[in-house]
């Protein structure tokens, strides 16, 4: 019988988990480093001075593939709702505009993610599945005579955000608004995000007040001239539903305006580059869209995991993979690190777009607070390569991505900027 320990130390350096430098290299570097401490234990131990919120990051990092799902349906042991779900204690001026139910507990985390689930369902949203198509042509058309373009900022950036801004009922002119201040949240400190400011969390807090002022002030139209978008449904509730209060409205909204746009947007980036590191993957694709699709967008939101962590908290003393940890302990889900793991997928490193069974978890574990987007996502990613293939075949990086330039352990792993050149195409005419 095996001994619990506190913590096993693993034959690399360990510290770079909490390096900036680290997270700003490319996603297949960071993915060897993640393999040689997987190779030695279930979790690395990170520890240093947080930059951004002045707070000291004491975690421990799951990476296998077994111990994030573990972890993930034990939510009573493993909680969200102490602190964050980001590593550092979300501040009391943050939780007016971030505390939605991704850092929720039941009963609260329950009820709100009822109330919402109602309204987020296939059936009830299937005008907007519809349209993604159309928004999609619409953002493909804008450079499909060019012969080159920047893809994060011509396609996968703008195109998950419309989507969710026409979902909301958010008008066009606020889209550059939106954008922006989504940017800065998750920007993980970025300068070029910031926009030349240097207080971050200043930054991060203004940028949540304008969201949320926007927002409120939809959420006000709405309820006086109800229309066929998502806030409507949300405002106007049938008789005897529960429903979601004005001060539960807002962090909901920032929630799906930041996360709901800004994962797809990394998953859609880092699957053009994977592509073109797998060219048979994509031929293959190409010549068999109707029964690799769904296979490939998977293997994409595998290989990207464009979320990189969420944060539990332990509720009381527990062992976990022969480990100890004590009640207040972080753990650290790296959803990246767990979707490569040899236990699990053969050949975990090559891009398999077939690849059957893929029990991936960039959608979160198994548990209460699985991604209640996943469902639009993949139509979104599935709509959008079958496009790129067809009508943009030979599109390809002329470059290496430009990553997100962090200061602390980014919560969603971004790509900046990613060069891309393809044979012209003409237009698609889209109906108003």
């Amino acid at each position: 019988m095996s001994v619990p320990v506190r913590y096993a130390p693993v034959p690399v350096d360990s510290s770079l988990i909490t390096n900036v430098e680290f997270w700003r290299r490319p996603l297949a570097d960071r993915m060897r480093v993640f393999a040689d401490w997987r190779k030695a234990s279930a979790f690395v131990h990170g520890h240093e001075e947080e930059a951004i919120f002045g707070q000291t990051l004491d975690f421990y990092g799951a990476i296998r593939h077994a111990e994030v799902l573990e972890i993930s349906r034990r939510p009573v042991e493993f909680c969200s709702g102490r602190g964050s779900t980001a590593i550092i204690d979300l501040p009391v001026d943050a939780l007016e505009y971030f505390s939605s139910i991704i850092v929720m507990d039941d009963p609260r985390h329950a009820r709100q993610r009822g109330i919402v689930s109602r309204k987020f369902t296939p059936r009830h949203l299937q005008g907007l599945l519809a349209s993604v198509e159309r928004v999609c042509t619409e953002v493909l058309d804008g450079i499909s005579e060019r012969g080159e373009a920047d893809f994060v900022s011509a396609v996968s950036e703008p195109f998950p955000l419309l989507v969710i801004c026409d979902m909301l009922g958010i008008p066009r002119s606020e889209f550059s608004t939106v954008l922006r201040c989504t940017n800065v949240i998750l920007g993980a400190g970025d300068a070029e995000a910031l926009g030349g400011r240097d207080d971050v969390f200043a930054a991060i807090i203004e940028a949540g007040v304008e969201l949320t002022g926007l927002l409120t002030e939809l959420v006000e139209d709405r309820r006086e001239h109800p229309r066929d978008d998502l806030t409507t449904a949300l405002v106007h509730t049938d008789v005897g539903e529960d429903w979601l209060r004005p001060e539960e409205l807002a962090p909901f909204f920032v929630l799906l305006t930041t996360a709901g746009n800004d994962t797809t947007r990394n998953a859609i980036s880092h699957g053009v580059h994977l592509l073109a590191q797998f060219p048979d993957q994509k031929d293959a694709w190409r010549n068999d869209l109707d029964s690799m699709t769904s296979t490939a967008v998977e293997e994409i939101l595998r290989m990207a995991s464009p979320v990189t962590y969420m944060r539990r908290t332990a509720t009381r003393d527990v062992v976990l993979a022969g480990h100890e940890f004590s009640e207040g302990d972080k753990l650290v889900l790296f959803y990246g690190a767990a979707n490569r793991d040899p236990r699990v997928f053969a050949d975990p490193e090559r891009l398999d777009l077939r690849r059957q069974p893929n029990p991936h978890v960039a959608f979160g574990g198994p548990g209460p607070h699985f991604c209640l987007g996943a469902h639009l996502a993949r139509r979104e990613m599935a709509v959008l390569f079958r496009q790129l293939l067809t009508r943009l075949p030979d599109l390809e990086p002329s470059a290496e991505p430009e990553l997100l330039q962090s200061r602390a352990i980014p919560l969603v792993g971004g790509i900046k900027r990613l060069p891309v050149r393809f044979t012209p195409a003409p237009r698609i005419a889209v109906a108003g």
